[in-house]
């Protein structure tokens, strides 16, 4: 959906956009389970995760979300804002 809103593409566009960065087909993009282990690889959070050290979540998954898809997330361009990053 941010790619649909942010880059206006239309969804089957955003889904072969967000597959291509991510590596994955578009099967792939659906597997929950394949996705699972892709968003762990990249550090990108868990949907459904036990709080531990290992786990990327909140404010560092959406560094790497704004990253690896080359899109602006607002909560991260104010957090670099405020933390004098840029």
């Amino acid at each position: 959906m941010r790619m649909q809103l942010s880059r206006k593409m239309k969804i089957n566009e955003a889904k072969e956009y967000v597959a291509g960065k991510l590596g994955v087909t578009l099967e792939e993009l659906c597997d929950v389970v394949t996705m699972s282990e892709v968003r762990e690889e990249k550090g990108l959070g868990l949907a459904h995760v036990e709080p531990n050290a290992e786990a990327n979540i909140g404010m560092e998954a959406k560094f790497r979300i704004a990253e690896l898809l080359d899109i602006k997330i607002n909560s991260v361009e104010r957090f670099k804002e405020r933390a004098g990053i840029k």
